[in-house]
């Protein structure tokens, strides 16, 4: 069996800079995941919770040491870039690892289309 880690961050920015944290992020933490070895990818989500804008960020990796390549002896700690505080107002500290034990995805996307 391949295992695959996913990497779990959460934070949240008013609603007004969404737009410009999402691609500051897309610039700094989703680049250097990817330009990670033993990175798989990345999904970035977003809704509105009240007058503030969720964003969650998942990273899947090979192992335990690629995520420790990316985020340091202690991956369990957030990593963070110049700007981050200009535009978050929540910021979790704490990544959460989860073993990835099943996925089915349809990597084209027309399942169940006619």
């Amino acid at each position: 069996m391949v295992t695959v880690i996913m990497r779990r961050w959460r934070g949240a920015v008013r609603a007004e800079h969404a737009e410009r944290y999402l691609a500051h992020q897309s610039e700094t933490g989703v680049r250097e995941y990817r330009a990670t070895p033993g990175n798989r990818g990345a999904v970035v989500l977003r809704r509105p919770v009240g007058d503030l804008v969720e964003v969650v960020t998942l990273s899947l990796w090979d192992s335990m040491d690629d995520v420790r390549r990316f985020a340091g002896d202690e991956p369990e700690r957030a990593v963070f870039y110049p700007g981050d505080d200009d535009l978050l107002v929540e910021k979790d500290e704490h990544v959460d690892h989860w073993e990835v034990v099943e996925a089915d995805l349809d990597p084209g996307g027309d399942r169940g289309r006619s």
